[in-house]
């Protein structure tokens, strides 16, 4: 077992380190350095697997790639909406030094306003001057129609026709 393990330390040093920088790439804007690092040490261990032993093992080790940045991507996705990474610094709340993640559009549920386009079920509509995306419960609502706003889902704001 350990003369395995020490034979193959390369490719497992190039998964573990991959790993690793695609969980850093997550938390960082855009595409960058971690994440060209992470697929290029990923694809180096595949590489590697398929020149010592095969095309089957090859195919076999991208397989439990995927399925480990499967798992990781979805541990740290929950931990960032409801876990402890949620309280972490990194994650931005719903409001912190005068920024907002989200508006609170629920401030405009019972207002009244007009369709501008034609609402089948999403379009905009006008309520005091100030334009919104809007969606309707699946209903066709014609452009220029009356319509108030019933209910706001996060960002989405639901509307029926008066």
């Amino acid at each position: 077992m350990l003369e395995f393990i020490v034979t193959n330390l390369p490719i497992f040093i190039c998964v573990i380190a991959g790993l690793a920088l695609l969980l850093l790439e997550v938390f960082m804007p855009g595409f960058g350095l971690p994440g060209i690092g992470s697929l290029i040490l990923l694809l180096v261990s595949v590489g590697m697997v398929w020149a010592r032993i095969g095309v089957l093992a090859a195919f076999g080790l991208l397989l439990i790639i995927v399925a480990l940045i499967a798992i990781i991507l979805s541990v740290t996705l929950k931990s960032a909406a409801s876990g402890r990474l949620s309280k972490s610094p990194i994650i931005l709340k719903e409001t912190e030094n005068g920024y907002n993640a989200s508006d609170d559009m629920s401030i405009y549920i019972g207002r009244e306003g007009e369709a501008k386009t034609v609402l089948r079920p999403s379009g905009i509509a006008n309520f005091d001057d100030v334009r919104l995306n809007v969606v309707t419960d699946g209903v066709y609502i014609r452009q220029g129609a009356k319509v108030r706003i019933s209910r706001v889902e996060g960002s989405r704001i639901i509307v029926e026709e008066i």
